[in-house]
């Protein structure tokens, strides 16, 4: 998987700069964990990050940890390869852009900064004069839900999930996951319709249309949409059995997510958090918690470079695991 991932990632950059980027690249991929992201900016040091830290590329390709040897990436260089990332044709990605990203082949995500062009309504239309980007490495751990999705069923019921994580601690990794797992379905478990907002390109890493990722065969993408509508539309257009969407974040998705129940479906979800209690204090979730809304919390951390899920917790505040590898 390493080496396909690595071929990918090479084509991100036009041919003639790619003798470079292979050493790079390849060092990379090397190191525990692999490449998580690369960090591209006008007139600075290329950074790499991989599951060791940060790294700079060198001159000559590899990597190192003094910034005095670094390869400085020139602007007329970044250009070239915003041009190329969207096909030569910046306009067709206007929309995208707006929105502070690229969508690319193999599933990658890019971050992009630089002056922002409002609209009438005040609103980001277009980014140009773009100065940097985080190129963001696709990757999708499969099995990561397989020991957890045991507790989020009561008998054949999908229990409503809300996973509770830190940044950079697996939560979209372990979300995409388990939607393929109930998808799929098992012996035990019959596989249900899903269907998926992805507001942020994140979660399938769609490319005109069509998840990079393996969501299951029985999920729906509705892909850069917001959650709110993005949950309502679903539910009168694809009739899911369940809904997921990542990083809930105000009041419109907690209307939304309160219709989604009132259906009858059952919702994946993730917000960013420290822990179980520190989300009841989230005023704009207290709604959910008011109505019982989920039967199971899972609480992410990290230790020793893995993903572990610390406590999973039923609607009545208990732990009924803790520990779970993911």
């Amino acid at each position: 998987m390493n080496g396909q991932t690595q071929r990918q990632v090479l084509l991100l950059f036009p041919e003639q700069l790619r003798e470079r980027w292979e050493k790079a690249v390849a060092a990379a991929f090397s190191r525990e964990e692999g490449l998580r992201e690369i960090r591209l900016r006008a007139e600075r040091p290329v950074l790499m990050l991989t599951g060791r830290g940060e790294s700079f590329v060198k001159r000559d390709g590899g990597l190192t940890e003094q910034a005095e040897r670094a390869y400085v990436l020139t602007a007329q260089e970044l250009s070239r390869i915003v041009r190329h990332l969207c096909r030569y044709s910046l306009y067709a990605y206007e929309e995208e852009l707006g929105q502070g990203f690229l969508s690319v082949s193999g599933g990658f995500r890019v971050g992009v900064t630089g002056e922002a062009v409002l609209g009438p309504d005040g609103m980001v239309k277009n980014i140009r004069h773009i100065s940097s980007l985080n190129i963001r490495i696709a990757h999708q751990a499969r099995g990561a839900g397989t020991e957890v999705l045991p507790f989020l069923y009561e008998g054949k019921t999908l229990c409503s999930t809300l996973l509770i994580s830190p940044p950079g601690c697996g939560k979209t990794t372990l979300l995409r996951d388990l939607i393929r797992l109930v998808s799929d379905g098992s012996g035990k478990w019959p596989g249900k319709t899903v269907g998926v907002v992805d507001e942020r390109s994140e979660l399938a890493a769609c490319v005109q249309g069509i998840p990079a990722h393996d969501l299951g065969l029985r999920t729906d993408v509705l892909d850069g949409c917001p959650k709110g509508p993005g949950m309502l539309m679903l539910l009168r257009s694809m009739g899911p059995e369940v809904i997921a969407a990542d990083e809930l974040g105000g009041p419109g998705d907690v209307v939304a997510l309160e219709q989604v129940l009132k259906c009858g479906c059952s919702v994946l979800a993730t917000v960013h958090g420290s822990g179980f209690e520190e989300i009841r204090k989230k005023r704009f979730l207290e709604p959910l918690f008011l109505a019982g809304a989920f039967g199971r919390y899972l609480v992410l951390g990290r230790r020793e470079g893995r993903f572990w899920v610390e406590q999973v917790i039923d609607a009545g505040g208990s732990c009924l695991a803790a520990g779970i590898p993911c």
